[in-house]
Parts: C-alpha cells; structure tokens; sequence
C-alpha cells in the first residue's frame, strides 16, 4: 500500500509540475552541454527562432485586443535564457583567446620579454607581498630596486624605470613590475566595454591635452593658373581629460599567504584587474570629473542641436517621442542613426545596458517583417541591431523619463581614456586582523573627445 501510495504523490507531484511549466516555460540556466563556442552558438540561433514566434503571437494577441501577461513573461524568461547564453558564449571566446596566446599555459619563472633584472625584481615583490615583515625578503626587494634601476642607466628604458620600477619613495609602496602591470591592464581590457571602444593613451603625466580638428582642413578646387588662395585653418578644440587615482583593494587571509601552492601573482592580478575595471566602467558612463574621470554622459546637458552650430563638447540627443517609453516608431531610431555622419557611421555601434535589450529585440522591419535585433551567431562578431554592432555596459541607465539609455556612435573617435604609465602596490595587515590588504592604484582620466562621433536617445515626448 505504501508503494501505491508513493506512486499516487509522485503522479500528483508530477501533473502540478506540468501544470506549472506550462507557464514558465522558460527559465534561465547554466547549461552544462554548453562546452565551445559553436554550442553556445547553436543554442542562441535555437533561442532565438523560437523567441520570434513568441513575440509574433504576443503581436498577433495585441491586434485582436487578447492578453498577453502570459506571452510577455514567456518572453521575460526567454529575455534572460538568451542574455545568459550570450555571456557564456562570451566567456567562451575569452577562454579561447587566452589560451591561443603564446604562454598562456607558463606558470612561473621568467616571463616574455623580461631580462633577468625583471624577473628577479618580480619574484622578490611576489616574496615581500607574502611576508613584508621578513627583513630579509624587504633587503632582497630593495637590492632589486637598485639592480633594476641601474641596468636602465643611459639605456632607452631609463626612463620607464624611473617611473615604473622605484622604491618607496614619496608615492608610497612598491610600483609593480611592468609585466603584472601589462597583465593588469589586459583583464582590464576584456572587463571594460568602454576600454574596448574608446582610444586609449599610455602618458607620463597627469597634464594630458589633446587638440582635435572639428571641421577639418579647408579646400579648393584650383585650375592651371589659378592663384592659390590662403585656406581658412581648421577648428581646434582642446580636451583636457580629467584625472582619478583608480584603486583596488583586494585582500587575503594571512594562511593563504603562507600556502605555498597559493599563486599569489594570478589572485592580486585577477582581483585588482575586475575591481578597477568595474570602477572605471561607471565612471566612464557617469563620472563627474571631480577626483575621476569624466563620463560619457557627464558632459554639458545633451540638446537637439545638430551639428554645425552645436557647441564643441556638447552632445546631440534625439528624443524617443515618449514620455517613459521606448521609441514606438522606427523612424525616431533611424533619425538617431542618422543624425552620425557617415565618416563616423563607418565604425559605429550601439552602447546600452542589458535591461534594454529586451526593447530592441522586439523590434520588427514594417515593410520585410524582419527582426531588426540578431544573435551573434560567428564567434567574435557582436549581437547586431539595425545592422551595428550592439556593446553591453550595465552603467548605462535604464529607461525612464529624461534618462539616456541608448548611445550610438564611433566611440574610439568620441571618448578619450588616458592611462598614467605605473601602478603602484602596498601591503596593508594591520587594519584587517588575520588578512592582509593589498592597495593596488594608478591614475586613470577621461573625457569626451570628438561630441560629433556620438549620439544618444532620450526618453522625452520632445
């Protein structure tokens, strides 16, 4: 009998599963057969063929005036199934990448490009970071600072050294070996979308300006014998980034220090890389230029201005035609497109933050009946909206009255990041007892560059 009755509470178990994923048919899982690119890549197509089917009877319940609550969270959870296979895909390439790099599997000893100098300057900063109070790994750290320094006497790197390779001094800490710094500056790049985008200098100082030619240099047409005329000189603008130390603070308990299998390069490069690179990714988007960077969208207040009498670093926007919604015409979208010159439109894309995406994958062609959102289905290319390729930053805002959720432009020709040459480190065990934090910082600045490369959308009736 209680065989019979534990088959009875199973089939009922069952038939209320059934009953509720009829419902929520989608939910958003790692999935485990996902192993290479191309899986992820098959499984997105698959995602989204049946997502348009979705979404057209979700358009079809709408014109013969039916609910769609229940359409619209199949879609939600749809929404969240592609966004996470579109992550795993992305990770993936990452993991792809890396390895197809020369090295990539080296684990210690000398590294590409060191001379023995570096390498002995890096593994005695490696033995300080595990024990800063052992007076003889500080003697030993202090003996590679002179060693290295010397080496660079009347050489071309003599000047890096001074600025990258020092002691104490009046920064504070040790700088880190340019290796570390260079392997930094790399996990830096795959975290940050901006830093993917933007153009992006290497200085040796925080007083950085760049001149950029606004209208171009002036022409004429001359035939044999004319007089050449004097040509107007182009329109210079000056921008100045503005500086802010960027800084991590990882930190590790006092036991994993002293495990000897405990990589302590790979953790400090791993964390102060994903801890600076998500604080720059906000300020790059909002920053206000006080001690940080200024964002994209940090300027003077974007207006409607079009280009030839709008001030130089000034944004134009285009309005969504709705008080807190998305654009329901194509035509505003377009005329944001639009609104780019073609010598920008060129090298273009789209920066929004994933809550948007929704919106744009629900866009149809009026006349084909095309989506105008499609998957990346070729590995390395980007998801693609209007044709241009779509870039993820999750500062961007989301949708509501007078926000600016959606850019579009040449990013490298319209945002400025500007690196100091240095990153320096000190150990800190006191503040924290049983764990040592380590104050890893180098100075990072920004600023729009060229205001005519990007365009945004507001949301706003006008």
């Amino acid at each position: 009998m209680k065989k019979f009755a534990l088959a009875a509470a199973m089939a009922a178990h069952f038939s209320a599963f059934q009953a509720k994923a009829a419902v929520l048919v989608y939910e958003k899982r790692e999935d485990p057969t996902i192993k290479s690119v191309a899986d992820a890549i098959d499984k997105i197509a698959t995602a989204f063929e049946e997502y348009k089917k979705t979404n057209d009877q979700r358009i079809e319940a709408i014109k013969k005036g039916q609910s769609t609550e229940a359409l619209d969270a199949k879609l939600a959870k749809m929404d969240e199934h592609m966004s996470g296979l579109s992550e795993q895909k992305g990770r993936l390439e990452k993991l792809e990448a890396k390895l197809a790099r020369p090295g990539a599997l080296h684990n210690g000893g000398r590294q590409e490009d060191e001379t023995p100098e570096v390498t002995e300057y890096r593994e005695a900063l490696n033995n300080w970071i595990r024990k800063s109070n052992d007076i003889d790994c500080e003697a030993k750290l202090k003996e590679a600072v002179v060693a290295i320094t010397a080496k660079s006497k009347g050489s071309p790197l003599e000047r890096r050294a001074a600025q990258v390779i020092t002691s104490t001094g009046s920064a504070g800490g040790y700088a880190l070996p340019e290796v570390i710094e260079r392997q930094i500056a790399r996990l830096m790049l795959d975290i940050s979308p901006i830093r993917q985008l933007a153009t992006v200098r290497t200085v040796g100082s925080s007083d950085y300006k760049e001149l950029v030619d606004v209208g171009g240099a002036a022409f004429e047409w001359l035939g044999e014998g004319d007089t050449r005329n004097q040509t107007n000189t182009p329109d210079l603008a000056e921008v100045a980034p503005t500086f802010g130390m960027a800084s991590a603070k990882p930190q590790a308990s006092e036991e994993s220090l002293d495990d000897l299998f405990f990589n302590v390069e790979d953790w400090l490069i791993g964390s102060a890389a994903e801890a600076i690179a998500q604080g720059e990714g906000a300020a790059f988007i909002n920053g206000n230029g006080t001690k940080k960077p200024t964002g994209i969208l940090a300027g003077p207040a974007p207006v409607t201005t079009a280009d030839a009498t709008r001030a130089f670093g000034t944004l134009q926007y285009v309005a969504s035609g709705q008080a807190a919604a998305m654009p329901t015409s194509l035509d505003t979208l377009y005329d944001l497109v639009y609104s780019l010159r073609a010598r920008y439109r060129q090298n273009a894309r789209w920066l929004t933050s994933k809550l948007l995406l929704a919106s744009l994958r629900k866009y149809k062609d009026t006349t084909t009946g095309a989506y105008l959102w499609q998957p990346s289905l070729i590995a390395g290319q980007p998801e693609t909206f209007m044709g241009y390729g779509v870039t993820e930053a999750e500062d961007m805002p989301a949708v509501a009255a007078n926000a600016f959720p959606l850019a579009f432009g040449d990013f490298k020709e319209g945002y400025l990041i500007v690196d100091r040459v240095g990153m320096r480190i000190t150990r800190d065990e006191i503040t924290a007892p049983g764990f040592v934090k380590f104050y890893v910082r180098r100075r990072v600045g920004g600023k729009l560059r060229n205001t005519q490369a990007i365009k945004l959308l507001k949301i706003a009736a006008a």
